[in-house]
């Protein structure tokens, strides 16, 4: 009975672990949006460039207000394609299989990727309020907006801090532990862990 129940568990245990693989579905469907946005930020570039260079050239005006709206309008688009490019590669990286790029971009652990799309959607905040800034309608408007962004930045400061924290106190009292289950996970296709000895912290002797 405990033979056949262990069997039953494992073979659960397994098919919960491949079920990971349904994270390809999100990875896809980030990776179109996240192309998508490159492509509307470029065809963006392409007719701001062109109408910039006729307006130059039939009224030797350059650098208008609402050039500079539309340019950071532009660089808007694209750093949300960033977002969710990032988004996809690691997810991807961390369900499906290690990529040295998210290595290389410093993303090895869930947090990491909260991190890297938190500091990127702090600049597209800073940027939504400098386009708010250029045009300069109404200045009580934009205090109260430029008010409201700080609060949201600091909000996601601080949650930036604690992440980085935790992933600190994480790697100081289980250094290995994360990089051992990848490897069983990635390398060997061994969905269940075992929980090892050194990875079992001592209780310090009562005083």
């Amino acid at each position: 009975m405990k033979k056949e129940q262990s069997t039953f568990l494992e073979s659960l245990g397994n098919f919960i672990g491949r079920s990971r693989y349904v994270v390809l579905v999100a990875v896809v469907a980030v990776m179109l949006v996240s192309l998508s946005l490159f492509l509307l930020g470029t065809i963006g570039a392409a007719k701001l460039i062109y109408s910039s260079w006729m307006e130059f050239a039939l009224y030797g005006e350059a650098g208008s207000t609402e050039q500079i709206v539309e340019s950071l309008s532009i660089i808007g688009v694209m750093l949300r394609a960033v977002v969710f490019y990032i988004i996809g590669v690691g997810l991807y990286s961390l369900f499906i299989a290690p990529l040295n790029l998210t290595t290389a971009l410093g993303m090895e652990s869930l947090s990491d990727l909260e991190v890297k799309v938190i500091s990127v959607v702090i600049v597209i905040l800073a940027i939504k309020f400098l386009q708010e800034f250029v045009k300069w309608n109404q200045q009580l408007e934009i205090a109260y907006f430029g008010g409201t962004l700080a609060v949201v930045v600091a909000a996601l400061v601080l949650f930036q801090w604690n992440s980085r924290s935790a992933k600190e106190f994480s790697k100081e009292n289980a250094p290995d532990v994360a990089k051992r289950a990848q490897k069983e996970m990635f390398e060997k296709d061994k969905e269940q862990r075992e929980i090892k000895s050194d990875e079992i912290k001592p209780a310090n002797d009562a005083k």
